[in-house]
């Protein structure tokens, strides 16, 4: 099996019972892992539940000969997340990984976006990563490790029509794991962001037959368990994969125009130099961008 391994390790995997988490919770336990096998059991939409998807994963995992414990607890409520933690706890006595992959869809144009649907997707998603991140965070910092993989979209990252709601729930992660990575970093504790591209039940009516079987969820798999293992060492960065591409997205700055006296007039002059980005820069925390402003002043004076 090579390297990364999974042996003695719990890890949580939200979503579970369909698409891209039950390829992430297959191959979890096929390296050794006990997988706390985490779905509602709803549609795509977020209503309804059932505990048949997490209890099939679970009866497919112990045929291989793994080892998987099934949690139908919703992760849009603080008691759901909690709950989720503590039965990694309560079965295995540990918890080393969380890849935070439970979502929903209410897809609708801006102008016909109802609050409920824009609600409804951020407390599944950006509130749902932030009621199982806390108490799993908490009890890895205790013991000095820690893993996780919050997954994001390149809705959120690019943007894409008709999912206003998705695309800021998603880029609320980003900003989400940006921080706990930076408060993680003493403990041992990894955060990483993950923008798959992979047809689901979320995505296979947006796509056709060919693109289905380019983006297979086999083609993500792969990412999500290294950054969710010990080998991996990388923390506070997004990555994007799918169709057999792996790739690092980074969120750049560079030193920019210095003029403390502008006005709009100057700001049109130099507008292009205000965007151009000949040399990113990929600060790690808003004190990293500090010394570019000093950067700036001096190339300004020069």
């Amino acid at each position: 099996m090579g390297s990364v391994n999974f042996e003695g390790k719990t890890v949580i995997v939200t979503g579970a019972g369909n698409g891209l988490g039950k390829a992430y919770a297959l191959e979890f336990a096929a390296r050794g892992a006990n997988v706390v096998v985490n779905d509602l059991g709803g549609s795509v939409d977020g209503s309804g539940g059932a505990k048949a998807p997490a209890d099939l994963v679970v009866e497919e995992i112990k045929k291989n000969g793994g080892e998987a414990v099934a949690n139908y607890n919703s992760v849009a409520s603080k008691e759901g997340g909690e709950s989720i933690v503590q039965t990694a706890l309560d079965t295995y006595g540990d918890l080393h990984a969380v890849i935070n992959n439970a979502g929903i869809l209410r897809d609708r144009s801006f102008s016909k976006m109802s609050e409920e649907d824009f609600s409804l997707v951020l407390d599944v998603h950006l509130k749902g990563t932030y009621f199982v991140c806390q108490p799993a965070f908490n009890h890895m910092k205790e013991k000095g490790y820690g893993r996780f993989v919050n997954v994001a979209s390149p809705s959120g990252l690019f943007g894409n029509f008709g999912q206003l709601n998705y695309g800021a729930a998603k880029m609320g992660i980003v900003g989400l794991t940006n921080v706990m990575a930076i408060e993680g970093a003493k403990y041992n504790i990894k955060a990483n962001v993950l923008a798959p591209n992979a047809t689901t039940r979320m995505t296979e009516e947006l796509f056709g037959e060919d693109f289905a079987k380019m983006f297979s969820v086999d083609n993500v798999t792969p990412l999500v368990v290294y950054l969710a293992s010990e080998e991996c060492q990388t923390s506070h960065e997004i990555f994007s994969c799918g169709a057999g591409r792996f790739a690092r997205v980074g969120i750049s700055t560079h030193v920019g125009y210095f003029n403390p006296k502008a006005n709009a007039d100057d700001i049109s002059d130099n507008f292009e130099k205000i965007r151009e980005i000949n040399e990113p820069i990929y600060p790690g925390s808003i004190l990293d961008e500090m010394p570019l402003f000093n950067e700036a002043m001096q190339k300004g004076d020069n």
